[in-house]
């Protein structure tokens, strides 16, 4: 206890530094600003139309400075730099413009643009790749981003239903009695990928457990994925791959209410209702985005055992992200936001969690927030940034079988960064360079407690991280190299984990990319570890090896990125191989019994691991009249020596609950003007799956059969006065009703067999008012 008083006290001292640094920055910035009456108008076309667009984005390049046309398309900025400038044109589906303008003080200058609608999003702005804003196609690697379209027309409610839909990504559900989800890239667990919230780790080993289903879709503006080691820029666990989601920010004033209401045909409903909105001042230099979901789940029973095979679920979210452009050069950001969830399944669902033959029951108090400061200088070759987030969960548990009253537990963990990065973009001979440098602190305290296991996991983590990297770039090529720097509390010496891209465009939308990095794991808790599951009438629990090693990874991407536009058509082929090798790969080994008999794996090291494949996608897009989006994963998971889990089953190298085929299908159509047709599927291969003995007599692996999830979602848009639009929706989700046929049954069932689609055959109707 006094050293976690420590703690809070040292970190309340480095968040008053950081506040009082923003203030006295901030401050002295603010006075500085000058006003010349020089000002900008104009308006924005589509190229080929003709037609004025509403609510396009115009931003003076390397400033804060900026507006969106108006409902008739035009629009206005006051006050600008003086000299030449260059005016930044984006907009959802089309292509973004610049275009240059001389500024002169006391006049107000006209400026027309005519922007090309685009489909495929080749040049939107990305930041995962290099920690800073980097046109897509010019990333050092590549980059998918999911949009919030794509939310929309597959009709889910959180991160967790929306992640299957790029290469190389597969999210499943891991436990029937909770709900706990998975997601995999290329064909590694969850632990093995670093998820990040506006590109700060705030997911820390308890977050992971739940934390894809409790990001709700409302918040959030995009995802980016990366796959591939990401350690060197964003630390440990970004062996896989990196998934960051950015949360919206306020770009002008609008109010959104949806509601999306699901039914099985079993009865069992899921409905989630979201409100958001965003207002700005008059002179958009302070903005704020508010957002409320809500989203009631009844737990669902396959085989009318009593026993679910889906939870029941009930999450409140609410927050805001607000900003102050303190001036033309420099803004403060922040957001909060907190979350409440419940989940229980099991039986007796209407009873106390010990009056159940087997009940997993939570309850999450989420609070979390960030504080930004970025400036850049007005020549854009210098930007700093300095950032602070903060994460606190409270959970109670009830993981119990045979009406325990002992099973209940209380867990608490808080994560807290502190970070700042600098960036200096420079002219290098026929190239342009960036250097980026930065520092951060993350700190973890986890204290897990279940008395009736004798379990109390007390868990302190300190990571100081210092990393640097150089680009060097122009059309054709791009060469990176870099290297993280970091200092985990739990290892004896610092681990450094270089970083090495080259891209190169031999022709005009042709992309070429290889890449290199290094990772590791420190011998921890992980989310697996924070979960208990019912399993033969008792619980499973999982500890560490006394002598567990941390894990050391080395990853290689090799990739071809080619566009073509004929016409309206536009073309996108992708080619990813990747291949990554583990050393002292973390196994789970079945380690017998305890007293009253739950049973026991340890977190121990296998010799190695490796995997490797090939990722495939492919885009084919008419203007917004049609879309077809395809991906395909083949790859191959294996350890390098076989490895034993259970005494009851053979040694095998293959890894468990890894598919080598699996992939996804995207269809939009637009045959009438406000109509849409969208239809999406999830291709999953077979794997080989764990069953631990209860509902059968002894372990078992079994070869799970191949699975084939299909949606389909009509939609409607009403126009209710100039832009105030009413979208209504429905649809059928697994429309051939794949689901697990050897489910286990009752109290002594293996709660972690399942495998296959999350939901049966649902039906759904929507609804969107958007002003």
């Amino acid at each position: 206890m006094r050293d976690f008083f420590r703690i809070v006290i040292s970190m309340k001292s480095v968040y008053k530094v950081l506040c009082l640094f923003f203030v006295v920055l901030t401050s002295g910035i603010v006075s500085a600003q000058e006003a010349y009456d020089a000002h900008l108008v104009g308006h924005v076309v589509d190229e080929t139309t003709g037609e004025h667009l509403p609510f396009v984005n115009v931003q003076v390049k390397g400033t804060n400075i900026g507006t969106v046309t108006d409902e008739s398309g035009h629009y206005f900025l006051k006050d600008l730099p003086l000299g030449k400038q260059v005016i930044v044109f984006s907009y959802v589906g089309y292509e973004t413009t610049e275009l240059p303008v001389n500024v002169t003080a006391h006049t107000t200058t006209e400026l027309k643009a005519s922007i090309h609608e685009i489909s495929q999003q080749l040049n939107s702005v990305v930041v995962t790749a290099n920690r800073y804003a980097t046109k897509r196609q010019e990333a050092a690697t590549i980059v998918n981003v999911l949009s919030p379209k794509l939310f929309e027309t597959t009709a889910v409610a959180c991160v967790a239903d929306v992640l299957s839909f790029q290469p190389g990504l597969r999210v499943e559900n891991t436990c029937s009695n909770c709900g706990k989800t998975e997601l995999r890239i290329n064909g590694l667990q969850g632990q093995y990928t670093q998820i990040l919230m506006d590109s700060r780790p705030v997911f820390s080993s308890m977050a992971s457990v739940y934390g894809l289903e409790q990001v709700p879709s409302a918040m959030i503006d995009r995802i980016e994925v990366v796959r591939g080691g990401g350690s060197a820029m964003y630390g440990a666990n970004a062996i896989a791959g990196v998934v960051n989601v950015i949360t919206k920010e306020p770009v002008r004033n609008f109010v959104n209410l949806a509601n999306t209401s699901m039914v099985n045909e079993h009865g069992a409903y899921d409905i989630h209702t979201d409100l958001n909105g965003s207002v700005l001042s008059e002179n958009r230099k302070i903005g704020a985005y508010l957002f409320a979901t809500h989203r009631t789940r009844s737990a669902y029973d396959r085989d009318q055992d009593g026993f679910s095979e889906v939870p029941q679920l009930r999450a409140t979210t609410a927050g805001a992200r607000v900003f102050f452009k303190t001036s033309a050069y420099s803004k403060i950001t922040a957001e909060y936001h907190h979350t409440t969830d419940y989940r229980r399944g099991g039986n007796n669902l209407d009873r106390e969690p010990h009056q159940a033959d087997i009940a997993e029951q939570l309850r999450h108090n989420i609070d979390a927030g960030s504080l930004a400061f970025d400036w850049f200088s007005e020549d854009n070759k210098h930007f700093f940034s300095a950032y602070t987030a903060l994460q606190h969960i409270g959970r109670e548990s009830y993981f119990g079988t045979g009406r325990d009253t002992a099973a209940y537990g209380r867990s608490k963990d808080m994560t807290s960064i502190i970070g700042s990065q600098y960036r200096f973009s420079y002219p290098c001979g026929r190239v342009n360079g960036d250097l980026s440098v930065g520092a951060e602190y993350t700190y973890n305290g986890l204290h897990d407690r279940m008395i009736g296991y004798n379990r109390d996991i007390k868990q302190d983590v300190h990571v100081v991280g210092v990393y640097a990297q150089n680009e060097w770039k122009n059309e054709i090529w791009s060469v990176l190299i870099g290297a993280r720097l970091e200092k985990h509390n739990m290892l004896a010496k610092p681990v450094c984990t270089p970083r090495a891209t080259v891209r190169y465009t031999p022709v005009t939308g042709l992309v070429l990319r290889a890449g290199y990095s290094s990772g590791y794991r420190a011998p921890q808790a992980y989310d697996e570890d924070l979960h208990v599951a019912a399993v033969g009438g008792n619980v499973s629990l999982i500890s560490l090896d006394a002598d567990l090693r941390p894990e050391y990874s080395h990853s290689a991407t090799l990739s071809a990125d080619w566009y073509r536009q004929f016409g309206k058509w536009e073309l996108n082929l992708t080619a990813e191989g990747f291949y990554t090798h583990l050393q002292d790969v973390f196994f789970l080994r079945e380690d017998g019994h305890d007293a009253i008999g739950n049973l026991l794996f340890t977190r121990t090291n296998a010799p190695g691991a490796w995997v490797g494949g090939l990722n495939v996608e492919g885009k084919l897009n008419y203007g917004t009249l049609f879309t077809l989006q395809m991906g395909y994963t083949f790859q191959h998971s294996r350890y390098t020596e076989a490895q034993q889990w259970s005494a009851s089953v053979a040694p095998q190298k293959r890894m468990l609950h890894t598919p080598d085929n699996y992939g996804y299908v995207l269809v939009d159509i637009q045959p009438v003007h406000d109509f849409t047709i969208s239809v999406n599927g999830k291709a999953t291969g077979s794997m080989l799956v764990p069953h631990l003995a209860g509902y059968i007599a002894q372990d078992e692996e079994t070869v799970a059969p191949a699975f084939w999830d299909l949606g389909i979602r009509l939609a409607y848009d009403i126009h209710l006065y100039k832009h105030y639009c009413l979208e209504i929706s429905a649809g059928v989700k697994n429309v051939l009703d794949q689901f697990q046929k050897d489910i286990d049954q009752g109290e002594n069932r293996d709660a972690s067999y399942i495998y296959g689609p999350t939901q049966p055959r649902t039906y759904f109707v929507g609804i969107s008012l958007k002003l």
